[in-house]
C-alpha cells in the first residue's frame, strides 16, 4: 500500500543531533522493560510518546519486512538459555543481522534470503502455516537516512503484539510490553548516514500474568500490526498537550502545554484562527505550563455526532510549531441522564473488533477502519464501542472525522493476575497510554478500564485504582467499566461496589443466548441499583450469516433477530436506560469457537457476516434507532 511514495520517502534526509542530557525528560506513556530482558535503566532512558505523532515530520517505515519464525527463541538466547544482549558483548543474536565472514563462518539465519510480511499486519493471516502460531517472529527492515545536526529522532511503534524487542544497527534501543498501545525509542545519534537496519523480536505468547491473560475470546494476531515511523523534532520540542473544553463549561478552553529539551523556558502561542483565539503562556523550568481560554459560545460550533466539527489548533513556540484537528465538547451525567453539549443523548451504538471481516487479520489503513465506522453508521449508530483494547490512532480520529462517539477500552478482560503488582503496573500503563494518546480526541466519551471482570475484594481494589488513575489523567470524560449482571429467579441484578466508583451503571447480558431462550427470556426483568445512566455494553446471538431457520433454532438469523427484538421489549423497561453496544457489528475469528458448521472458528454474534452481507438483525436494530433518534431530537 502507497508502496512508491513510501520508498521515495526512506531516501530522504533525516536527522541527528543529540545534546548531553537530552534524554533524561520523563512523562507518561513511556515503553515498558520486560521483565527479565530488559533493565530499568534500560527503560529510563526512553523518551515519552510524542503528541499526535502523524503531525511530525516523519517517514514511514511500513512495507515489506523480512522476517525469521524463531519458535525455540534460538535467535535470542544462548544454548544455556541467557539473552544474547544481556551478554558482554550485546552480541550473537538474529539482531546482528551478521553476514559469513569467510567460507568457514556459518550463520544459521539470513534476513535477506527470508520471506517478507506487510507491515502493518499480523502474521496469522499473511502465512497459512502461522495462522495459529503463538511464538516468535523476527522481523527486519532496512531505510536509508541522512540525520541533521540539531534535530532529534525517534522510533515510533503503532503496536506490536505484544512483547517487541527492537535493536537499530545490531544495537537494542528497548522492550515494551502490551500489544495495542504505542511505544517509542530516541534513536537520536544512533542513526546511521546512509543505509539503517531495524530488527524486531516479536513474541504474541500468552500468559497468565499479561494484560489481557491467558484467556480471550478474539485471536491472538502477531506481529507489528500498525504503523512504523521515524520522527523527526528540533532539539527543543512540543512534547504533549492538551486542549479541550473545561469540565462542564461550554465556554473555556482549558488544558496544558509540555516542552522537553535544553529550551524548556519559552513563550508558546496557542491559536484557533477560525475562532478568533490567539494566546500566550510562558512555559516553567520543567517546559509546562498551564492553558486557560475564554469563548463566545455563540462563536463556537461544539462538536457532536450531527456536526462533528474540527477546529485547526496551532501550538507555536521559538523552537517548535504543531498544528492539530480539534473538537470541542462537553461530556457529563446527571442522574439517568448523558449530557452531550448540555443535552440529553441516547447512545446508539455498536460493538467492534479491530480486524477486517473481509480482509483476514487486523485492520491495516484507513480503508479498512472507514468501512467498518460506515458500517456503524448505515445502521444509525451514533456511538461505538472499540473492544476489548485500544484500537488505533487513526481509528480514532476517523471517529472525530465521521462524528461517532467512542467507548475506548484496555484489555484487563476476564480473571487476570488481581493481587500481583506487576499485573496491576502493566494494566495502569497501558490505560495510561491509551489516555495520554488519545485526550484530545472529541469522539473519545468514556474510558473503559475493563470487561466481565468476577467481582471479589482484590478485584475491586484493583479496578477502582484504575478508575484513579485515569481521573488523576483526565477529568474531562466519563469512566466505565462493563460490568457483570447477576440472576435470582426472574430478576437480573446489576449490583457491583465497581460501580461506585465509576459513571456509568454498565453491565453485559445475554439473556436468550447463553441463559434462557427466546421463548423464555421475556419474564425476565432488570434492577439497577443506581441513579446513573444505564448502558448496556454487550447482548446478542450467534448467527451463521445465511442460515435460515424458526425463531426457536439456534445459530439462525431468525434467532438472533427475535432476541433482539425480545431484548430491546426487556431494555426499554430499564427507567434509566441510556445506550447500548450490541455485540457485535461484524463476525470475527476467535479460537474458542471450534464448532465446524456454525463457526469455524468464528464468533457469529456480528450482524454483518464475514462475506460483508447484513444479517435481519442488523435492519432491526437499524429501525429501533431510528425510533430512539426521534425520541431524543
Amino acid at each position: 500500500m502507497h508502496k512508491v511514495w513510501k520508498l521515495l520517502l526512506l531516501s530522504s534526509c533525516l536527522a541527528v543531533g543529540l545534546t548531553a542530557g537530552a534524554q533524561d525528560d520523563q512523562a507518561p506513556g513511556q515503553a515498558q522493560a520486560n521483565k527479565g530482558s530488559g533493565t530499568r535503566a534500560e527503560l529510563a532512558k526512553q523518551p515519552p510518546t510524542l503528541q499526535n505523532i502523524y503531525g511530525r515530520q516523519h517517514v514511514l517505515l511500513d512495507g515489506r519486512w523480512n522476517y525469521i519464525i524463531d519458535p525455540y527463541e534460538t535467535g535470542f538466547y544462548n544454548y544455556r538459555r541467557q539473552p544474547f544482549d544481556q551478554s558482554p558483548s550485546g552480541a550473537g543474536g538474529f539482531y546482528d543481522d551478521r553476514k559469513p565472514k569467510d567460507k568457514d563462518d556459518a550463520v544459521e539465519y539470513d534476513f535477506d534470503s527470508s520471506p517478507t510480511l506487510a507491515v502493518p499486519g499480523d502474521w496469522n493471516s499473511q502465512n497459512a502455516k502461522l495462522e495459529f502460531y503463538e511464538g516468535t517472529l523476527w522481523m527486519r527492515q532496512k531505510f536509508v537516512a541522512a540525520p541533521k545536526e540539531g534535530k532529534r529522532y525517534f522510533l515510533y511503534f503503532g503496536a506490536v503484539n505484544y512483547e517487541a524487542h527492537v535493536y537499530l544497527n545490531g544495537k537494542k534501543i528497548g522492550s515494551h510490553k502490551g500489544g495495542f498501545t504505542p511505544f517509542q525509542f530516541e534513536v537520536t545519534g544512533k542513526l546511521l548516514k546512509g543505509q539503517n537496519a531495524v530488527v524486531v523480536k516479536a513474541d504474541n505468547t500468552r500468559h497468565q500474568d499479561d494484560i489481557p491473560t491467558v484467556n480471550t475470546d478474539w485471536w491472538n494476531y502477531g506481529g507489528i500490526t500498525r504503523d512504523v515511523l521515524l520522527a523527526e523534532t528540533p532539539d527543543t520540542y512540543i512534547e504533549d498537550y492538551q486542549i479541550q473544553l473545561a469540565k462542564g463549561d461550554m465556554g473555556r478552553i482549558e488544558g496544558y502545554v509540555q516542552l522537553a529539551g535544553a529550551r524548556r523556558a519559552q513563550d508558546v502561542s496557542i491559536s484557533i484562527a477560525e475562532l478568533g483565539i490567539k494566546t500566550s503562556v510562558r512555559t516553567d523550568a520543567n517546559g509546562r505550563a498551564a492553558v486557560s481560554i475564554a469563548l463566545s459560545k455563540n462563536k463556537v460550533r461544539y462538536w457532536s455526532p450531527e456536526d462533528p466539527k474540527l477546529y485547526t489548533v496551532s501550538i507555536a513556540g521559538a523552537t517548535d510549531k504543531l498544528d492539530d484537528r480539534i473538537g470541542l465538547r462537553t461530556i457529563e451525567t446527571r442522574g439517568h441522564d448523558i449530557l452531550l453539549n448540555g443535552k440529553s443523548v441516547f447512545l446508539r451504538g455498536i460493538s467492534l473488533h479491530d480486524e477486517n471481516p473481509l480482509i483476514p487479520g487486523r485492520l491495516r489503513g484507513e480503508g479498512d477502519m472507514r468501512m467498518m465506522l460506515q458500517w456503524a453508521k448505515d445502521m444509525d449508530c451514533n456511538y461505538v464501542r472499540l473492544a476489548h483494547y485500544p484500537h488505533s490512532e487513526e481509528m480514532i480520529k476517523l471517529a472525530d472525522e465521521m462524528g461517532l462517539l467512542v467507548w475506548a477500552e484496555v484489555p484487563v478482560y476476564w480473571t487476570i493476575s488481581w493481587e500481583k503488582p506487576e499485573v496491576y503496573a502493566n494494566a495502569s500503563q497501558q490505560l495510561t497510554d491509551l489516555v495520554v494518546r488519545d485526550k484530545n480526541r472529541a469522539s473519545v466519551i468514556i474510558w473503559s478500564i475493563g470487561n466481565e471482570t468476577p467481582v471479589s475484594p482484590v478485584r475491586t481494589e484493583f479496578m477502582g485504582k484504575l478508575a484513579d488513575t485515569v481521573r488523576s489523567l483526565d477529568r474531562t470524560r466519563l469512566v466505565g467499566a462493563a460490568l457483570e449482571v447477576h440472576r435470582s429467579g426472574d430478576v437480573v441484578t446489576v449490583e457491583d461496589p465497581l460501580a461506585e466508583k465509576i459513571d456509568l451503571a454498565s453491565f453485559n447480558q445475554y439473556a436468550g443466548w447463553y441463559w434462557s431462550n427466546n421463548k423464555e427470556m421475556l419474564k425476565f426483568s432488570f434492577k439497577v441499583n443506581y441513579n446513573k445512566p444505564v448502558i448496556v455494553t454487550e447482548f446478542g446471538a450467534d448467527a451463521l450469516g445465511g442460515y435460515h431457520a424458526d425463531s426457536d433454532t439456534k445459530w439462525s438469523e431468525e434467532y438472533q433477530d427475535q432476541l433482539y427484538k425480545n431484548t430491546f421489549k426487556l431494555l426499554d423497561a430499564i427507567p434509566g436506560l441510556r445506550g447500548m453496544t450490541p455485540w457485535v457489528l461484524t463476525d470475527f475469528r476467535s479460537p474458542r469457537r471450534p464448532h465446524p458448521y456454525y463457526q469455524d472458528y468464528w464468533n457469529r454474534k456480528g450482524l454483518i457476516s464475514e462475506t460483508g452481507k447484513k444479517k435481519q438483525a442488523f435492519y432491526t436494530l437499524k429501525s429501533y434507532y431510528e425510533q430512539k433518534q426521534q425520541q431524543y431530537k
